[in-house]
């Protein structure tokens, strides 16, 4: 059993800009998106790819039907704050009743 987020709790909206790679113009970004999500904007230390230990500005999280938003994606926030994706985790309730959703850390 898959419990979806709520509608009610997709209070905000972010700009979505997929990192696509890098070329000889420096890195590439997807076309952006707009994402509907929770968003708390609270500074918190998480762990970045390489396993170093990178200060969070903000987190949202998003319905699992949004596709996987990979790290050094940008991201534009309701204020218009500009940052970058740390990274995406998939939550898994499993058989719980918790909702299935993507956490995404930012810079």
């Amino acid at each position: 059993m898959v419990v979806k987020m709520p509608g009610f709790l997709l209070q905000h909206e972010v700009t979505v800009e997929r990192h696509l790679g890098s070329s000889a113009y420096g890195p590439k970004f997807g076309a952006p998106v707009v994402v509907r999500c929770l968003l708390e904007q609270q500074t918190r230390v998480v762990v970045g790819q390489d396993g170093s230990d990178i200060t969070s500005s903000s987190t949202f999280r998003a319905p699992l039907d949004v596709p996987a938003i990979p790290p050094e994606s940008r991201v534009t926030l309701p204020d218009g704050d500009k940052t970058t994706v740390i990274a995406a985790l998939r939550h898994d309730g499993g058989a719980l009743p918790t909702p299935t959703c993507w956490e995404v850390q930012l810079r």
